[in-house]
């Protein structure tokens, strides 16, 4: 049994792949199937330590980007699109998968076109509100159409297309309770607010945070993911901001959070601030309601309703870009944090939003679709 899995460019499209790959191992083992061997074709690894950890084998295919602006590189990206088709077609064709399972976003395209080419079946993911350009396109080859919001599946063809959540790995998912105070230095008695603006950071969502940093040190600890690009100006400012504030140790800055300080923040962080990409569901996953400052111009508008939709169900709260200053930014936190019935009602949504077990309906059908073409 083969599969291969595409995608890349981002966490959002590579981390729900190993989510997949790591239920179908475990389908694999407890129904004594044969054993199955994993392929990532991508433009690069994103995490090679992951994939080896899984067992998954890494294929370089070039890719072409996508763009809904005028570029000349679109020019030269027609060609690169081009030979990365012709790429993924010979090295699909050398290992002949069963089935290709794609996460979406101009890495899978190439993989994508070629597996239609060679006839193998294409199963497609969906994270967004709004589904991107690789995926619109690739719904046209797809065999069956996974999507993580109920609202995507209207862009979809109904008969093959399902609500299945969002695929996010165990380890994630389970955040490890309390041992994040100690791991991260952390008082156990005072309320923990991490802020994540994405794996690049978010200069709008740090400098709003950095305005109102003396006033939320009183009474909260922060972690903050500021983004590696971002990391040493938004560390120096908050050092001048907070002065001698006997509190100013209550702010811990971080470039990025390696999965196991992710986990251990999971487990303590009692309100998140974050952007309105897939991230969403893993906070849901943890319980934690969340303030989500979705990107004004986002494709499709993708990141606005991504977090409307998230609001709606009860999980957490928006604030708009234009709106997000600082005065609205702490009167926001407060709101949720100094109000039980408000905090309680949020915190069930939050589970209600994740629902779980997006992985393994995936990896399901992957298996489904394997054994129907061996019976043939």
């Amino acid at each position: 049994m083969r599969v291969v899995f595409a995608g890349g460019g981002t966490g959002g499209h590579f981390y729900p792949l190993l989510a997949v790959a790591e239920s179908l191992q475990d389908l694999v083992k407890d129904q004594a199937f044969a054993e199955v061997k994993l392929y990532y074709f991508s433009t690069d690894p994103y995490n090679k330590k992951d994939l080896d950890e899984l067992g998954v084998e890494f294929r370089s295919v070039v890719a072409g980007k996508l763009r809904i602006y005028a570029s000349l590189q679109n020019f030269f990206d027609v060609f690169k699109m081009g030979f990365g088709i012709l790429q993924a077609l010979w090295k699909l064709f050398a290992i002949f998968p069963d089935v290709v399972f794609a996460k979406g976003g101009f890495a899978s395209f190439p993989t994508i076109v070629a597996a239609w080419i060679l006839r193998i079946p294409i199963i497609i993911h969906e994270s967004d509100s709004v589904p991107g350009r690789a995926n619109k396109i690739a719904s046209r080859m797809a065999y069956r159409i996974a999507v993580s919001y109920r609202e995507a599946a209207e862009f979809f063809p109904k008969e093959k297309t399902a609500h299945t959540g969002q695929p996010i790995r165990r380890d994630i998912a389970t955040p490890i309770r309390g041992a994040g105070f100690d791991y991260m230095s952390l008082e156990p008695n005072t309320s923990v607010i991490a802020i994540f603006g994405g794996s690049q950071g978010a200069k709008v969502v740090n400098e709003a945070l950095i305005g109102i940093l003396p006033e939320l040190v009183e009474k909260y600890q922060i972690v903050h993911q500021t983004g590696k690009a971002h990391f040493d100006s938004v560390k120096e400012t908050a050092e001048l901001v907070l002065g001698d504030n006997q509190k100013a140790y209550r702010y811990h800055p971080y470039p990025f959070l390696e999965p196991l300080a992710y986990q251990m923040v999971g487990g303590i962080a009692k309100l998140v601030i974050t952007r309105a990409g897939s991230s969403l569901f893993e906070f849901a996953a943890w319980g934690v309601p969340a303030i989500a400052v979705p990107i004004t111009k986002s494709n499709g508008d993708h990141q606005r309703k991504n977090a409307y939709n998230y609001a709606r169900t009860g999980a957490g709260q928006v604030i708009e870009e234009a709106n997000l200053t600082p005065h609205i930014l702490v009167a926001e936190i407060e709101r949720i944090l100094q109000n039980d019935d408000i905090y309680q009602n949020m915190q069930a949504a939050s589970a209600n939003f994740y629902g779980g077990g997006a992985a393994q309906m995936i990896a399901e059908e992957i298996l489904r679709i394997t054994l129907s073409h061996e019976r043939k």
